[in-house]
């Protein structure tokens, strides 16, 4: 499964909910949390609710609830209606595997074994998003800046160089766990070329996917997070070549010209698989 583009819609929008999963991204996320004020918070869980029960809703995407962060037991109640079409759930400023575990805990009490997206956007957060990342349920790290910008009093730029390092943190965590790594939120949805550069740095770093906020920023993300046809290519060429080099008990080949060693396979491995997961293999 891919997690190329990962789609905020508020829950208290039904029209929207609905018109998510035309978007074409790969996950689509119905928000309790900041996108829904306080005094409508049961008003949106009653709105997902009569989304995720109607039967007629049953999109190719990836469906997530973002919970409130605030009482996930009258979320998971509301929300999880008989037959309900839910994939997974997302848990809001996370700062300790305590907090996954207690979600899992509470979706097994519910009959529901989901994977869990953890939002790591705190100081406290960043600090253990290994232990977050190695926790049984979690299936995804996701940075979100603009939390932990406030948390720590930093100030935003457009370079981004003050959440830099956080940034590269939950990247180490979520591949040492062996995790999907979702990449910040770009909040000028108007500025398509900004978010193409960001979203291709954040490529650079060994993002996964990005969080997106308006159905106009999910084809720029999921082209980025697509491998072109020529990169797809020299990956399968390099893939095939140390099956051989494999039989032969080579440990460094050549492909076209070009020496290739661990490190070279390992990227045009996962070359192959974000081909895969896009459907373009």
């Amino acid at each position: 499964m891919s997690r190329r583009s990962v789609l905020f819609s508020p829950g208290d929008r039904p029209e929207l909910m609905r018109k998510a999963p035309a978007s074409d991204a790969d996950t689509i996320v119905f928000d309790l949390e900041d996108a829904v004020s306080p005094e409508r918070k049961a008003d949106a869980r009653e709105a997902i609710r009569d989304v995720l029960s109607d039967s007629e809703f049953d999109p190719d995407a990836e469906v997530c609830v973002r919970l409130s962060g605030v009482d996930l037991e009258a979320d998971l109640d509301r929300i999880l209606a008989d037959g309900a079409r839910l994939d997974a759930v997302m848990l809001p400023k996370v700062t300790s595997a305590a907090d996954v575990d207690r979600a899992a805990d509470l979706l097994d009490e519910r009959g529901r074994s989901l994977p869990v997206l953890a939002l790591v956007e705190s100081a406290a957060g960043v600090l253990a998003a290994e232990a977050i990342a190695a926790a049984d349920a979690t299936d995804a790290l996701a940075f979100g800046a603009e939390d932990l910008a406030a948390d720590i009093g930093a100030t935003r730029t457009e370079e981004g160089t003050e959440v830099l390092y956080a940034r590269q943190h939950v990247v180490l965590a979520a591949s040492a766990a062996g995790v999907d790594a979702l990449d910040m939120v770009y909040t000028d949805f108007q500025d398509p070329e900004g978010l193409a550069e960001e979203t291709s740095f954040g490529l650079t770093l060994g993002y996964d996917g990005k969080l997106v906020i308006h159905p106009s920023q999910v084809p720029v993300v999921n082209d980025a997070f697509t491998p072109s046809a020529e990169r797809i290519e020299w990956a399968q060429k390099v893939v095939a070549a140390k099956e051989r080099a494999d039989d032969e008990a080579r440990g460094v080949f050549q492909v076209d010209g070009e020496m290739i060693d661990g490190p070279l396979v390992a990227q045009a491995e996962r070359i192959v698989a974000r081909a895969e997961a896009a459907d373009r293999l």
